[in-house]
């Protein structure tokens, strides 16, 4: 399978299946995100640093053209680093991206007064069904809920195409890629998905295991045009973390039904 993006002279050139649900020669949005975390993944990676928060803006629709990603570092102290991430193209910023990481250590005795539980929805066993849609996505995806059914939206996704040239998708890189579509699944309505979203915070008790990633809404509101979502993520041993997006009407929409 072909990445995404090609490192040439110190770009990231997108592939034609980079293209985005909105437009086809538009950016995916998902995958700036996953740029950003690679980079700072890279650069700032510490043994017994966890990567707690990843907040990614996408206040920019890129056109189908080389990414160049740079790195800051704003805090580096004996618990905590927070580093920045700066997406641009020959046209501007089109995005930016915070990481938190944190010092990991003993777990505090006792129980807490409310966890997260596990959702009931088996991982795949098999591959995706054939999904006849206008955009079809560069990632195998299971739906659990189908779109457009009242009630909270489920799905599994794998990533099945590399980020990067032939490097391997990361745990943190995977949740970062996924994360993006709190959006769609969240903000989703009965006559498809009509808002865009203009960023996403996903915040992590622990990385995910494997290669599937669930993603459970569990949480909209919405009002003159904007959005708040929010989902959980599990992976097969069960919840890891969470997402919350925001978003504005988009009259151009997808799907419905």
């Amino acid at each position: 399978m072909s990445a995404f993006f090609t490192q040439k002279q110190g770009e990231l050139v997108p592939a034609p299946h980079a293209r985005g649900p909105w437009s086809s020669d538009m950016l995916h949005g998902r995958l700036l995100g996953g740029l950003a975390a690679r980079a700072i993944e890279r650069r700032y990676a510490q043994p017994g640093l966890h990567f707690a928060r990843l907040t990614v803006d996408l206040f920019r629709n890129s056109p189908m053209v080389p990414v160049t990603v740079e790195t800051s570092l704003v805090r580096s102290g004996r618990r905590i680093l927070v580093a920045d991430a700066i997406i641009a193209t020959d046209q501007g910023v089109i995005g930016r991206a915070s990481a938190v990481l944190l010092r990991q250590g003993e777990q505090p005795d006792g129980e807490q007064t409310f966890v997260t539980p596990a959702w009931d929805a088996p991982p795949p066993d098999g591959p995706p069904a054939d999904a006849r849609a206008a955009w079809t996505p560069p990632f195998d995806l299971w739906r659990v809920t189908e779109w457009g059914e009242p009630g909270a939206g489920r799905v599994w996704l794998r990533e099945t195409y590399p980020l990067v040239d032939e490097e391997p998708v990361t745990p943190f890189v995977r949740a970062a890629l996924a994360a993006d579509f709190a959006s769609p699944l969240s903000n989703a309505g009965v006559e498809g998905l009509r808002f865009i979203n203009a960023d996403y915070t996903l915040t992590l008790a622990r990385l995910p295991a494997g290669e599937v990633i669930g993603v459970e809404t569990t949480g909209h509101l919405s009002a003159d045009g904007v959005a708040t979502g929010q989902v959980t993520m599990h992976d097969r041993g069960g919840p890891f973390g969470f997402c919350v997006v925001t978003a504005v009407a988009n009259t151009m929409g997808i799907g419905g039904r």
